[in-house]
């Protein structure tokens, strides 16, 4: 099925489809990571140098800002020629509208594209929300954009897996995760 549009402004047109699942290139096939990601957060920019082509993970306790600072990383891309992808997984719709309208506040809308697995979502969805960001974001890469993925929040994503696991009779432990 397509994806369903929660903006309102019109139906989502699909040029291809690409598999959600699928293996990832060799590390040694991959190209290093040379060109810098500003967060426009001196401090991390200062302290911890993100590269485009990098996966960095922002730890911490509930409440301390980890989304506010993706949506930082997010709004700061403006005019640098990077796609952002925002993926919200289990999380309520309210959080998700105040979201968009802070990227809509500061113009991050035209180069974001929000991937949303509400809370209420079945369990199954909740899962493959972020495989389908990634796939938009290989979709991107493959045309020479850069792309910056930022998935909220993978702890409901790995509760979620748990879950299909179980209903799929598979190991739902760590050792099977993806």
């Amino acid at each position: 099925a397509l994806p369903i549009s929660l903006d309102g402004l019109g139906e989502i047109a699909a040029e291809n489809r690409l598999p959600v699942e699928r293996e990832a290139p060799p590390i040694m096939h991959r190209d290093p990571v040379t060109v810098p990601l500003q967060t426009g957060l001196k401090v991390i920019d200062a302290l911890i140098p993100i590269g485009r082509g990098q996966r960095e993970l922002i730890l911490g306790d509930r409440l301390t800002g980890k989304t506010a600072i993706a949506l930082d990383t997010i709004i700061n891309q403006h005019d640098k020629g990077v796609v952002c992808i925002y993926c919200a997984i289990g999380k309520q719709s309210s959080d998700v509208a105040k979201t968009v309208a802070a990227l809509r506040e500061h113009g991050a809308l035209p180069y974001t594209v929000v991937v949303v697995a509400a809370g209420e979502a079945p369990p199954g969805v909740q899962f493959v929300a972020p495989y389908s960001a990634t796939s938009m974001g290989e979709h991107f890469m493959s045309r020479g954009r850069d792309v910056l993925v930022v998935y909220d929040d993978l702890t409901r994503h790995a509760r979620e897996y748990r879950e299909v696991s179980l209903l799929l009779r598979r190991p739902p432990g760590r050792e099977a995760y993806p």
